[in-house]
């Protein structure tokens, strides 16, 4: 199924895993004046290959002009939308919430059993949850725990991958797909 978010578009960029190619990417952006919603970088399987996974808003940006731009700069091998198809995505997210009393330490355990989240951390004062889901539901937990007393947050980005044969690979690299169709 696809996990769209209204409004908002997932681009995954294949780019060459070097110095400055994150500094590039982002340069274009600005000097374009395209916001970022949420920027994820990492490498693949393939050493010399990173993926960068771009959310924006589409409401603020054109995905497509986008998407062209990107595929003008010289370390970017490939770009797909992968919102337009269907995808899996997630986001990851730590958040430090206040547990210094025994009604918040029940309610941070009810918020947790609510969604795909758990405690990874516990102190006298204070909490970590992790949580690992659809962006959507991870807003929704927030929200939750907010009510709690959020005291430190970091967030992953999204990451986003077609789903099925749908793949975003380098030519050179692409594996065998059956009936020989690639994403």
């Amino acid at each position: 199924m696809a996990e769209n978010l209204p409004n908002k578009h997932a681009i995954v960029a294949l780019v060459e895993n070097e110095p400055g190619v994150l500094m590039r990417v982002t340069n274009m952006f600005r000097k374009r004046n395209f916001n970022i919603d949420s920027l994820s970088v990492g490498r693949t399987h393939r050493p010399d290959i990173s993926r960068m996974t771009i959310v924006i808003d589409s409401t603020r940006a054109n995905a497509y002009k986008i998407m062209a731009n990107l595929l003008k700069l010289v370390p970017v091998i490939e770009v797909a939308n992968v919102s337009s198809d269907l995808h899996v995505s997630r986001d990851l997210a730590l958040i430090k919430v206040r547990s210094n009393d025994a009604e918040s330490r029940n309610d941070l355990t009810l918020i947790c059993e609510r969604y795909p989240a758990r405690i990874v951390d516990i102190g006298p004062d204070v909490a970590i949850v992790e949580i690992t889901a659809q962006e959507q539901m991870v807003e929704a937990c927030i929200a939750e725990l907010d009510k709690i007393g959020i005291v430190e947050m970091v967030r992953t980005g999204v990451v986003a991958m077609g789903r099925g044969i749908r793949i975003l690979d380098s030519v050179e690299s692409r594996a065998p797909v059956p009936n020989g169709h690639h994403g």
